[in-house]
């Protein structure tokens, strides 16, 4: 078998053309250019230099992941577009499997450590036992064992993990030169460091395994290919902070936020309404409708009907990574308001008698419990806790289900 191995998961620029019993050739770099700039001219003058034609191949191995965000989707967006070009199946390697693996036959713990920031790493403890190959063997083939997967943790905590298991460690990794010295503070095993020609990914690693991963059914087409990040980019970690922090903003609901408000509908309730339903709520001239933003993001809404000096809720959802961020709050503190102007004077609702997060919500804002309707929510059947709260000078509202 005959692969083509490539990963870009960090700072070394590696790729390979690995068969059964032989690496036929691998080239890699360690130096400040982006991998956009050398991957695809690193694999063309390595094919070249070979004399080999792409299609030969049987499948790809790409290091998948944990690592730098862009190097990780430059190599996946490079093995994707090369597995759909030649119509080559993808097989994922993990990138801190393959550094372990090149530690072929090491009996000591093995642990490639990859700088996360922030003191932390992505890491995972490996080692090789020992077979015997037959009664008349004169060599025991290594095999290797995966004592923890791959794992984004502080640095503090692997330590914890590698002090339990009282065996001498080798590290190997970009995180080295960043966490030698809390490793020196922290362990109280032995440990060692692997040397220059090791230390660092190994295209030629990542096909070796790769074959065996493929012979074991491990692989994929290029279109189902995903890298595994194992945690939020820097920027999705900016924006969820942005968003916690932003204060929740309500507006009436338009009908250019039905198909959003359908949308959050299945993905939060079993019986969720249709984009129809909700226009048709829109529509009717009694009705509350209200949508929650934060940073500019929709957060959740309000489906309300007026009747005399009473409101009924019939939706109050916040989608879950916005809840207990005041979101709730907000859409209630607002309903309140248009209720007054309005001149409603009693508010009811009925929630799930398993939805404990909503009536703690309620009893909060001044709901109390007025009874019970038995069996009254279906899939799964449950029963409603009636609530109710009254107003100064205002209106009542009924809530038939909540998700928040």
């Amino acid at each position: 078998m005959k692969v083509l191995a490539i990963d870009s998961s960090g700072l070394t620029a590696t790729v390979a053309v690995v068969e059964d019993d032989q690496t036929t050739a691998e080239y890699t770099t360690n130096y400040k250019k982006t991998h956009s700039q050398t991957l695809l001219p690193m694999i063309d003058e390595m094919v070249k230099m070979v004399d080999m034609d792409l299609a030969s191949i049987d499948a790809i191995a790409v290091a998948g992941g944990p690592g730098s965000f862009t190097g990780l989707r430059i190599g996946s967006a490079t093995a994707k577009g090369l597995g759909l070009a030649l119509g080559k199946p993808l097989v994922h390697v993990p990138t801190v499997d393959a550094m372990a693996y090149s530690m072929y036959g090491c009996e000591d713990l093995i642990c490639p450590i990859m700088d996360a920031r922030r003191k932390q790493v992505y890491t995972g403890i490996y080692s090789f036992s020992h077979k015997k190959c037959g009664e008349d063997a004169l060599y025991d083939e290594p095999v290797f064992q995966v004592l923890r997967m791959q794992m984004a943790v502080p640095v503090e905590e692997l330590i914890r993990h590698l002090n339990v298991y009282r065996r001498r460690v080798v590290f190997l990794g970009d995180g080295v030169p960043v966490y030698r010295e809390m490793l020196a503070a922290g362990l109280k095993v032995p440990y060692y460091f692997a040397p220059s020609f090791m230390n660092r990914q190994r295209a030629a690693a990542v096909g070796a395994l790769g074959i065996r991963y493929y012979e074991a059914g491990r692989f994929e087409t290029a279109a189902e290919f995903r890298p595994e990040y194992l945690r939020r980019s820097q920027a999705e970690r900016e924006r969820a902070e942005r968003e916690k922090n932003a204060v929740p903003q309500v507006r009436p609901m338009t009908m250019e936020d039905a198909a959003a408000v359908a949308e959050m509908e299945h993905q939060l309730f079993p019986d969720a309404w249709s984009e129809k339903s909700v226009i048709e709520t829109l529509e009717q001239p009694n009705s509350i409708c209200l949508i929650v933003t934060k940073a500019e993001r929709t957060a959740g809404y309000l489906l309300a009907y007026q009747a005399a000096d009473e409101a009924e809720i019939a939706r109050i959802a916040v989608l879950k990574e916005f809840q207990r961020q005041g979101a709730a709050q907000a859409l209630l503190a607002e309903l309140e308001a248009s209720c007054r102007a309005g001149e409603v004077h009693r508010i009811l609702l009925d929630v799930r008698s398993g939805n404990t997060a909503a009536r703690a919500l309620y009893e909060k804002a001044g709901f109390r419990e007025d009874g019970i309707r038995q069996n009254f929510y279906e899939n799964p059947t449950e029963d409603a806790i009636l609530m109710s709260r009254e107003l100064p000078a205002v209106p009542t509202v009924l809530c038939s289900d909540v998700s928040i």
